[in-house]
């Protein structure tokens, strides 16, 4: 879908651009012009038109010698301007490095936007094997992996299924197994144990775990998870884990203003 119902032309344009830029932020090593119409339904001279004119404003590079397209200079000035606006990467950092030093493992830092979570920041564990299938700029549906799940789990429930009837075919994009039947088990885990787990439901092997973090309405806005290899979640380790994540969640809503 290339525009939005009752857009109008100059609408739609923004509309485009912003869902171009989101294609290309959500892959770290860029994307060709035939990838980037795959991932937004857009036709291949579309894109290669809006990438020109993007890149002639800075907003998107591409390196000497690439076919990949990846975020320009100026994203970085314009992001730079706003970050004072949101200092969550700043005020996560202490919270996702202890996360990391304490664990091994990879932490995370994810935020809500719309029916996705988007990885905001990581810290790399000190633990060798590393499951990589999360990282910054990745957008996932609302379900898949274990911040999505967090999130989603403190929902309420009519809004929890409208996301599902919305976004099947974004999440079977992550594997068969995100069903809504799956998703709905997982969510009461997360509501009875306080933070979600997804095992092995993209990769298999790869696990993660993640708390809610609230704004001062109360509403989940972000995630701490932690990645890493199935071995590495099993067993008593798990709640060790679930109540590391729960502390640091804790600690980030209430500097954000969450009583």
């Amino acid at each position: 879908m290339t525009g939005k119902v009752g857009a109008g032309p100059g609408t739609q344009v923004v509309h485009r651009v912003a869902q171009l830029l989101r294609a290309v932020a959500g892959r770290e090593e860029g994307s060709t012009v035939a990838e980037l119409a795959a991932a937004t339904g857009l036709t291949r001279p579309t894109v290669h038109r809006l990438l020109t004119g993007l890149a002639e404003e800075g907003l998107v590079d591409r390196p000497a010698g690439s076919t990949a397209w990846q975020l320009g200079p100026e994203l970085y000035v314009l992001g730079a301007v706003a970050a004072h606006r949101y200092p969550i990467r700043e005020l996560a950092g202490p919270s996702l490095r202890r996360l990391a030093e304490a664990t091994g493992e990879s932490a995370f830092l994810s935020a809500r936007r719309g029916p996705e979570t988007v990885c905001l920041a990581r810290v790399e564990g000190a633990f060798p094997i590393r499951s990589h299938v999360l990282y910054e700029g990745l957008r996932l549906p609302l379900g898949v992996a274990s911040a999505g799940l967090a999130v989603l789990a403190h929902l309420p429930d009519a809004e929890v299924e409208r996301i599902l009837a919305a976004t099947p075919a974004a999440r079977a994009e992550w594997g068969p197994l995100h069903t809504p039947e799956r998703i709905r088990e997982l969510l009461e885990d997360v509501r009875r144990e306080g933070f979600a787990v997804n095992p092995g439901l993209i990769v298999e092997g790869s696990w993660g775990m993640a708390a809610a973090v609230f704004d001062t309405t109360g509403a989940p806005v972000y995630a701490l998870s932690l990645t890493g290899i199935e071995p590495r979640f099993a067993g008593e380790r798990r709640g060790l884990l679930g109540r590391a994540l729960l502390t640091e969640a804790h600690r980030l809503s209430r500097e954000l203003g969450h009583r």
